[in-house]
């Protein structure tokens, strides 16, 4: 079982954690958005096409049925 530390130690202990973060630049976090932007675009046109040719095919063999 962890000990008990009294709130003014362990907000010590966080500042001295939070010091040790590596924090990126301004450069990293927008180069590092414009590439999620940029994959959701993708990954939203591979699947809107997957759907597209999907549908096309279920309903060309159901035509075929009737």
């Amino acid at each position: 079982m962890a000990s008990k530390t009294n709130p003014f130690t362990f907000l010590q202990q966080v500042r001295a954690e939070l010091a040790k973060v590596t924090w990126p630049s301004r450069k990293e976090t927008v180069t590092t958005t414009i590439m999620v932007f940029i994959m959701i675009v993708l990954a939203a046109i591979f699947f809107l096409s997957v759907d597209a040719i999907l549908g096309w095919g279920v309903g060309t063999l159901l035509s075929l049925g009737s």
